[in-house]
């Protein structure tokens, strides 16, 4: 028997602010509820609200972890934080939620910037950490406000983007097989361009030229300081690198599709999930989704996705769960885990 990483828990915070099909109708009356439904299969969105922060919502997830859990937080010793929005530019929001959470100052605390694939990646550093004797209990953390980046008038992400957090407890368990296994990773920086926010880094800081909106083919207006998606690109790259993904996974772990009871892909939007089911060959009772309600919550999807499945009553203990995280950066991870 070995110490083996296992996820314990996961909740949620979903911000109580909502962006409808209808009010989007309402700003944009070339599209209506229907065709938004129909081109994105999502229905409403949780937005941030103004006092919302990146270590706001982390906190109240945690929070919401340890009380489900029974937890303390004086039990945890190491923080992983995933986020594309954080607080500051610097300190490490993880240090910033560490001390809200009264988590002890012997605790590890970093942050890592990683969008949608963040997530699997987050359980990889957290394996590594339990299995090595690093540390014993891991708080995994994905918190988003991508709606700080979106213009209001441009309706080709802001159809699609909500806002979210979650948390995860890993820990140690005796046991003698892998609980999380089988990971794969990719990166290719070469698509940095196609989902980006070009200004307000090192490389172009803010200036007065990043306020300055212009309008695309589409008619969408946005800046430099807003966040940018070229839809048709991101799809091209996901339906060419998820499935080999998919099929790496399986093979690392010596699986095939049939044995894996469960999958939850990081939720972009219906369209392209519809058409990697179908080329990765899961059935729609293996494939679960969870973007109608909450949209693509970046980092956010894949736990809010296993928390909704667990609460439905629609995954269940010792079921095997292929999680697969992709997108911006380019970047995509997979694994397999034991629920």
């Amino acid at each position: 028997m070995h110490n083996k990483a296992s996820i314990r828990g996961i909740a949620s915070y979903i911000p109580s602010g909502r962006l409808t099909n209808e009010q989007l109708a309402d700003e944009f009356p070339d599209w209506s509820v229907d065709k938004i439904y129909e081109k994105t299969g999502i229905e409403s969105r949780p937005i941030a609200s103004d006092t919302d922060t990146c270590s706001s919502m982390a906190v109240s997830a945690a929070r919401k972890l340890f009380e489900r859990l029974n937890v303390k937080p004086e039990t945890i010793d190491y923080v992983l934080l995933c986020t594309q929005s954080p607080d500051y530019k610097l300190p490490t929001t993880a240090c910033v939620v560490q001390n809200q959470l009264g988590i002890p100052t012997h605790a590890g605390a970093l942050d890592f910037n990683l969008g949608c694939s963040g997530y699997v990646y987050g359980l990889s550093l957290a394996k590594g950490l339990i299995e090595t004797g690093q540390s014993s209990r891991v708080l995994l953390i994905t918190s988003e406000l991508y709606s700080r980046y979106i213009n209001k008038q441009d309706k080709s992400v802001r159809t699609l983007f909500g806002d979210a957090a979650t948390a995860t407890l890993i820990e140690g368990v005796k046991y003698d097989k892998e609980l999380i296994t089988g990971f794969v990773f990719g990166s290719d920086g070469s698509g940095d361009k196609n989902l980006i926010v070009p200004h307000g880094g090192s490389k172009i800081p803010i200036s007065a030229e990043s306020y300055i909106t212009v309008s695309d083919n589409s008619g969408n207006l946005r800046s430099p300081s807003d966040l940018f998606m070229n839809g048709a690109e991101i799809l091209a790259f996901t339906l060419k690198s998820v499935p080999k993904l998919v099929s790496a996974v399986l093979e690392k772990s010596s699986l095939d599709v049939t044995s894996i009871d469960k999958v939850v892909f990081h939720q972009a939007n219906k369209f392209m999930l519809d058409k990697l089911r179908k080329k990765t060959k899961f059935t729609e009772e293996q494939f679960l989704v969870s973007y109608r309600n909450y949209g693509n919550t970046v980092s956010s999807t894949i736990p809010l996705g296993l928390e909704l499945a667990a609460q439905q009553n629609i995954l269940h203990k010792g079921e095997k769960v292929l999680l697969c995280g992709f997108g911006v950066g380019y970047s995509w991870a997979g694994t397999v885990i034991t629920w």
